[in-house]
């Protein structure tokens, strides 16, 4: 199978014209052969397919049937939010909820649920992923056998109906069935993302199957990169990378100091990195402790870096790791953070710019669905720090628009390490844009890709070539 790309803008430069073979470029300049499939450019700018460092696919995938609480301000709307839900599904049906933050309704427990609902089963998690709240109806049905470690009880041993990072329990439980991946395929490819870097530490051989099996089917064309929390053995169609071992920290149950040291010691065991979940500063200097103490190699990394103090920064260069980010928080829990948090500690949240100048290598994400998946959002939050009211956040955390999209530019395996370009011998995945570079980047947008290609296939075409 062959492709011609033709009147495309490479770098800044004139246009040329782009040929693929079998997946790979196998020529760029004027007046290439003819192709069995042409695509007349127009002029727009062809760059290197974007990836996204940092995604949870199957939470994506669940959101066709979640409630969403995107624009959620109080109690009033947060009620209104979930009795518009219920009205919708019958007595006794499951209804998911996601995106809850304190804000909202303060701190849930079954008690506020079985109040909002009390002929549904009802389970709400927490925006950071770490927590779910069931009501009555919910835990009666996911209970019996042993209780899960993260169950919390009350004083009197009984349910809270909260529970901590007990996801893959709580999947088994209820029973469902594996959400479909193919819809997100065709959103990724629609925002121009060529490969993804799962980071969900509940991957395990089963659910690494399934993303595999999609990808074998071309329901998710992207090239896979899975972390796991445990041990995973990569297939040998390659139909995935295997990624960092997950080490998940949570502030209110952070590990012995030596467990953590077990775990780095066992991804070391099986030849794979380690990357550390780190919302907070507890969190990041615990990291930074355990990588002192453990060693650290170059592809090790920080993911999230919510809040990186200045302090930090240097034991960051100093250890080698690689801070995986995701601009985009900013843009959509901006007015939060600035309601919350000290207004000394807002030039931590989420940096950028000061990290790389300080040599730290920094690659983008979304994070997704705890924030959107459009990366385009991602790099226009990079390049001008401002909350969805307008507000910005951390001034001196700026990039530039060239520096906000290479954010989303380096091989999956190297991540703030690897920047891509256009060269004959690599492999065909290419985002093409509708219009020149520098007009694209000035107002980063989703509907400025036109087409994609992943492995020298045209995956998505907003139009006839």
């Amino acid at each position: 199978m062959s492709l011609l790309i033709r009147n495309v803008e490479i770098g800044g430069g004139p246009r040329q014209d782009v040929r693929i073979e079998d997946g790979r470029i196998v020529g760029i300049g004027h007046h290439l052969a003819r192709a069995s499939q042409e695509l007349d450019g127009r002029y727009g700018a062809l760059i290197p397919g974007l990836c996204d460092h940092h995604i949870h696919l199957f939470g994506l995938a669940a959101l066709a049937d979640t409630v969403v609480l995107d624009g959620v301000s109080g109690p009033s709307s947060f009620q209104a939010r979930i009795s518009a839900a219920l009205a919708l599904r019958g007595e006794g049906a499951w209804v998911r909820v996601t995106g809850y933050h304190e804000a909202m309704a303060g701190d849930l427990s079954r008690d506020d649920l079985d109040r909002l609902a009390p002929r549904h089963r009802l389970r709400v998690q927490h925006q950071t992923g770490s927590l779910w709240i069931l009501n009555s109806l919910a835990l009666e049905s996911v209970s019996g056998g042993a209780s899960p470690p993260g169950l919390e009880l009350d004083g009197q041993g009984c349910s809270t109906g909260r529970l901590w990072r007990e996801d893959a329990w709580l999947r088994a439980r209820i029973g469902a069935e594996p959400p479909r991946l193919a819809p997100i395929g065709k959103m990724l490819a629609a925002y121009g993302i060529t490969s993804v870097t799962d980071a969900s530490v509940t991957t395990d051989a089963d659910a690494a199957g399934r993303l595999a099996q999609a990808h074998r089917t071309g329901d998710l064309p992207q090239r896979l990169t899975l972390m796991s929390g445990g041990e995973l053995t990569a297939p040998t169609d390659a139909a995935f990378a295997l990624g960092p071992v997950k080490v998940l920290l949570d502030d209110h149950a952070l590990p012995e100091f030596d467990d953590f040291l077990n775990r780095i010691a066992s991804a070391r065991s099986w030849g794979r990195n380690v990357a550390v979940h780190c919302v907070t500063a507890a969190e990041l200097a615990l990291s930074l402790a355990a990588f002192e103490a453990a060693g650290s190699l170059p592809g090790d990394r920080i993911e999230h870096g919510s809040v990186v103090p200045r302090a930090a920064i240097d034991q960051l260069v100093a250890l080698k790791l690689t801070v995986v980010t995701q601009s985009a928080f900013i843009r959509e829990r901006g007015d939060r953070y600035l309601s919350e948090v000290d207004p000394v500690d807002l030039d931590d949240l989420y940096r950028c710019a000061s990290l790389q100048a300080a040599g730290v290598p920094v690659a983008g994400s979304s994070d997704a669905p705890y924030a959107s998946p459009d990366p385009w959002l991602g790099m226009a939050a990079a390049m001008d720090r401002r909350s969805r009211d307008g507000r910005q956040l951390g001034q001196g955390e700026v990039v530039t628009g060239p520096a906000a999209l290479a954010l989303y530019l380096d091989e999956p395996g190297r991540p703030g390490r690897g920047g891509r370009i256009i060269r004959v011998g690599d492999a065909a995945d290419l985002c093409l844009l509708k219009r020149p570079l520098h007009e694209v980047m000035s107002a980063p947008r989703a509907d400025g890709v036109r087409a994609t290609i992943i492995d020298g296939r045209l995956e998505y075409l907003t139009e006839p070539a």
